[in-house]
């Protein structure tokens, strides 16, 4: 038998019928954790449905996580409703792990929290749940029906994916970040490279990124198609793991003869800041050819890069500057960890100063809900991982995708700008 790769290993262990797998192969696998947001109201309805004469009860109270992160604080009646419905679930469930308004976005507190280690199954109910993969769990999300079925049963089936191997190399340029990266992938390889495959990134470069970077890789990976996306499984994943859990794991390596369907060779030695453009994240073009476009909001933040080293960044290009004058900018912290260690630094401060809004962790202005919604014919550059037509507010408007050092300097700008210039 050939050598597996981090997926097929994964699987092969959560396997409820052995551990003899291969690509394609539809197998039933155990459930090591279960995430779900607002969607939870749509499992509790089923609940209801299904079992209305007696209280049906979830897996294990245990391996559920849930967590209010897109409509928070409550917006309206009807979304105080949802929550309320929900928190009166958890209750009656005895789901411990439930993180109420003021947390942040799941994909951040999750792995925060100690909840993800490496060789764990997890799925959750949201697509970016590939998150995860940065610290080296095989993680995916799910529609209601399948997350349903996973909060009764602790189980769930998968086909088994093929792998697609994405070797970086090379160092980044100044002002280049890990989202340049994935932008650039999606530019070169569509969308839909990775559909239903598992993606592992290794080289050089990956080793060197921070796991906040990583993660902005694992997450953005969802965009290509990807069912799982890994990062690389080393030290630095077990130490900041470590730092968060007492719980047991190991890494999950791949063989060295784990056989990959595709190999794609990246050098970003010379790479610039990439920007997905109006209305695809594929369409892809270099910064060089998009900058002067004019805009009239910045957001900074999402589960992609809302992170304290995104901030950080952003803080470093508006110190003791103003932001234009036509220009909201929008900073949403992932999480009220980072949300406090900005206070603490003074990056929410220097923020602040420069003319930024600083709103609660959420998912807020990220997919139009709240917090930042586009007119029609405005044009926003956005840290966040989609920029489908409709996706900020009016489907006239145009959202544009860059790292957080690219927003940063268009908001000082009023136009799209390149980091390297300042």
């Amino acid at each position: 038998m050939s050598g597996q790769t981090i997926a097929e290993k994964i699987l092969a262990n959560h396997f409820l019928s052995g551990s003899d797998i291969k690509p394609d192969d539809i197998i039933i696998a155990k459930l090591d954790l279960v995430m779900s947001h607002i969607g939870t109201g749509k499992v509790v309805i089923d609940f209801r449905k299904i079992r209305p004469s007696k209280i049906r009860k979830v897996f294990d109270p245990n391996k559920i996580v849930v967590i209010f992160d897109h409509y928070n604080p409550a917006p309206s009646e009807r979304w105080a409703s949802v929550h309320d419905l929900i928190r009166n679930f958890v209750k009656k469930q005895g789901i411990k792990n439930f993180y109420d308004i003021k947390e942040g976005i799941c994909h951040q507190v999750l792995p925060e929290k100690g909840h993800v280690r490496p060789g764990m199954l997890i799925v959750g109910g949201d697509s970016h749940t590939t998150t995860y993969g940065a610290f080296n769990a095989a993680s995916c999300g799910l529609g209601n029906t399948d997350l349903f079925y996973s909060y009764v049963k602790g189980e769930l089936w998968f086909r088994v994916p093929h792998t697609i191997r994405f070797r970086i190399t090379g160092k980044l340029p100044p002002s280049v970040m890990s989202k340049d990266i994935i932008i650039k992938i999606a530019g070169d390889h569509t969308a839909e490279v990775a559909t239903y495959k598992s993606i592992e990134f290794t080289g050089d470069t990956m080793e060197n990124l921070s796991i906040a970077s990583r993660m902005t890789m694992s997450n953005f990976a969802l965009e290509l198609g990807a069912k799982f996306a890994f990062g690389v499984p080393d030290q630095k994943v077990v130490d900041w793991v470590k730092e968060r859990t007492t719980e047991p794991f190991e890494l999950v390596k791949p063989d060295p003869d784990a056989i990959y369907e595709k190999t794609y060779e990246i050098d970003v030695s010379d790479l610039e800041p990439q920007i997905s453009c109006p209305h695809t994240v594929d369409n892809v073009k270099p910064i060089s050819e998009v900058a002067g476009t004019k805009i009239n909001q910045a957001f900074l933040g999402s589960c992609t890069n809302g992170r304290l080293e995104d901030l950080e960044i952003a803080a470093k290009i508006l110190e003791g500057k103003r932001i234009h004058n036509d220009v909201r900018m929008i900073v949403t912290p992932a999480s009220q960890e980072i949300w406090i260690k900005a206070a603490k630094s003074g990056v929410s401060e220097t923020l602040i100063n420069a003319g930024a809004v600083i709103t609660n962790p959420s998912c807020g202005a990220c997919f139009g809900a709240l917090g930042g919604m586009l007119a029609p014919s405005e044009k926003c550059i956005s840290s966040s991982n989609r920029n489908f037509q409709g996706r900020m507010g009016s489907a006239a408007a145009e959202v544009y995708l860059g790292s957080p050092a690219t927003v940063a300097a268009s908001a000082l700008k009023g136009e799209i700008t390149d980091p390297r210039d300042l």
